[in-house]
């Protein structure tokens, strides 16, 4: 059945009105007419199967036919802080991570990023990532959407690290050493409701200044197995496998 993320103002108990794109979604691509059914979700956790009553080129209509109780959200609030990558890689970091479960997502400026974002570059960009992310937990029947920041400084990254559960930065000499248990270390001592930051480098890597900063900071570097995985990658990898860990092992 088809999956609308819906303003939590226009869903009352009984109707909700979809408008702006989605409408022509709903018309045009779709096909629906006057008694088909859709989902409707606010983003916030409240999600209930309606039943088109009225639609035209504006707004469509629809009647709660009943709440629904989904579960596909993870069970921890996971935070993707992404250094800035080249090209569209972020675009692909945010559909896909939104599909397996990443709450919000953080770019930031580290030392080796070759991109840099100006304010007007960035706000384009962040309402882009937006429309990404709201399309791809439509998609994969989320029940929030992500949130999407503005690019952070790494000074402001490392301010924010001491509001998370467990904080980990990947980082590839974990990796070449051999180090390969700090990730599962972290997971294992997560709980239901906790919050982790997984915290991603450029193509180039951290340098060891800011790795160190990290660290001070209370972040964990952690190799992501045994294999250098490229930025685009490696928040993939984190989220499979916490996906695994709290979905399929427990």
């Amino acid at each position: 059945m088809q999956r609308y993320f819906v303003p939590k103002e226009q869903m009352t108990d009984t109707y909700v009105t979809i408008t702006g794109d989605d409408v022509k979604h709903i018309i045009k691509v779709m096909r629906m007419t006057i008694g088909d059914e859709l989902i409707c979700s606010d983003g916030h956790g409240r999600t209930v199967r309606c039943e088109i009553e009225k639609a035209n080129d504006s707004e469509v209509l629809a009647r709660v036919i009943e709440p629904l109780i989904p579960n596909t959200e993870l069970p921890i609030r996971v935070t993707i802080a992404q250094a800035l990558p080249k090209g569209d890689k972020l675009d692909y970091i945010v559909q896909k991570g939104t599909e397996l479960g990443a709450q919000a997502f953080w770019p930031f400026s580290a030392s080796r990023s070759i991109v840099k974002w100006d304010e007007k570059k960035g706000r384009k960009k962040t309402e882009r990532l937006m429309k990404i992310a709201k399309e791809a937990a439509e998609q994969s029947y989320r029940e929030r959407i992500p949130s999407i920041e503005t690019p952070l400084a790494f000074s402001k990254l490392l301010q924010e690290i001491s509001g998370f559960t467990k904080t980990i930065v990947a980082y590839e000499e974990e990796a070449k050493e051999g180090r390969l248990m700090t990730f599962a270390a972290c997971l294992n001592e997560l709980h239901h409701g906790d919050s982790l930051l997984v915290i991603i480098g450029p193509e180039g890597g951290f340098t060891t200044e800011e790795i160190d900063a990290i660290q001070r900071a209370g972040g964990a570097p952690a190799g992501l197995g045994p294999r250098i995985l490229r930025t685009e990658t490696a928040s993939l990898y984190a989220l499979a496998a916490i996906s695994y860990h709290f979905e399929r092992m427990r």
